[in-house]
């Protein structure tokens, strides 16, 4: 409880939060953990492509 409101934790994923349950085989344990994570939580969702993989197109093609 000495981090909780004090200090910033920034977890990332290449998953969707939804299939974490799936992924870490326990969906209690993790309903519970991203309950915490959440709690005042801003989630930043990017699109499915990524920036590298358009500026590697881009510069193949020229």
């Amino acid at each position: 409880m000495r981090r909780y409101e004090r200090a910033s934790t920034l977890p990332t994923s290449n998953r969707p939060v939804e299939n974490w349950g799936k992924l870490l085989g326990d969906t209690a344990a993790v309903a519970s953990m991203l309950d915490r994570l959440l709690h005042h939580a801003r989630v930043l969702t990017c699109g499915p492509k990524s920036w590298r993989t358009r500026l590697h197109s881009e510069r193949t093609a020229s």
